[in-house]
């Protein structure tokens, strides 16, 4: 097995600068493009809600996650409290609007990170980690030194500025934004971010020019690459053909996507009649066929039920 690129950053004391040059940035926090200025090495009172430490609600073996990053052992999963993007309808809204959970040091993440790789975990996804660049970063030296050998996935929701994302190229091995809105009248009803497609599009082309498509071992596990996750929302306010011309122009038609089906409505979606109801099979079965029409053909093939 091949040695992580971010041994070797970590070795040439790159990873240290980078370390560095994020930590400062929290001084007047504009790590994500809600730029909200704040010094959140003393105060939590930026969008996130998240001081000078990372805060975590729960960290395990994922069986959940797309085909390539569960393999036999599982996705070894760390959910960040809160977020930067705060959708009305979070399925996980305990843990970003409620902000449940424990602030953590440095030596426990990297204690978690050691933890889920002794598991046998084939991965650590960090799930939300936009807001929290700088704490993921300064774990990893200690985790390194301890043996941390496999891939870092990079699980968000894409609300990221590029260069926050540079300062992670030849870190993270795998990234898996999810895009969730092309129309910014929704992402501004939902998420309260009107540029969100246009940040997600600048990020998704970044993270693409660090790792490529998502290439697999002879198991079928991921090593690196880029693996994009889609949403289908009801009334198809979530453009699926414009994400998918997107994906298939301007990134790869071997792109690897996971078309979700999942949606139902959670916290405050029963107050929008336009989002107050579940995917339906319609609905998710044209999300594929707009999916072939552009050329994505790379699709995750779990079962999905309805």
């Amino acid at each position: 097995m091949s040695r992580p690129s971010y041994e070797q950053l970590h070795r040439r004391g790159i990873l240290q600068k980078r370390i560095d040059e994020a930590l400062a940035r929290l001084k007047k926090c504009d790590l994500c493009p809600r730029e909200c200025k704040v010094d959140r090495t003393k105060s939590t009172a930026g969008f996130c809600r998240t001081g000078r430490y990372a805060r975590v609600a729960s960290f395990s073996p994922h069986f959940g996650e797309e085909a390539p990053l569960v393999g036999r052992f599982g996705s070894g999963t760390i959910f960040f409290s809160s977020c930067n993007l705060m959708c009305s309808f979070c399925q996980n809204y305990d843990i970003s609007h409620l902000n449940e959970g424990a602030d953590i040091s440095p030596e426990q993440l990297a204690s978690m990170m050691l933890s889920l790789e002794k598991n046998g975990c084939h991965n650590i996804n960090f799930v939300t980690p936009s807001h929290v660049v700088p704490q993921i970063l300064e774990a990893l030296p200690i985790a390194i030194e301890h043996g941390l050998n496999i891939p870092l996935v990079y699980n968000t929701g894409t609300y990221d500025k590029v260069n926050t994302l540079k300062l992670l190229d030849g870190i993270f091995d795998i990234y898996m934004p999810d895009f969730k809105f092309w129309d910014k009248k929704w992402s501004w009803r939902f998420c309260q971010a009107p540029d969100y497609s246009s940040i997600a599009r600048k990020a998704i082309i970044e993270m693409h020019s660090q790792v490529g498509d998502l290439a697999l071992d002879k198991q079928g596990i991921a090593v690196k690459g880029l693996l994009v996750r889609h949403l289908v929302m009801p009334n198809s306010i979530a453009n699926t053909p414009e994400v998918m011309l997107f994906l298939a122009e301007e990134i790869s038609k071997n792109t690897y996507v996971n078309i979700m089906n999942q949606y139902r409505p959670c916290y405050k979606a029963h107050e929008n009649e336009i989002i107050n109801r579940s995917t339906n099979l319609i609905e998710y079965n044209q999300a594929i066929q707009d999916a072939a029409c552009a050329g994505i053909n790379r699709l995750d093939k779990r079962d999905r039920l309805f």
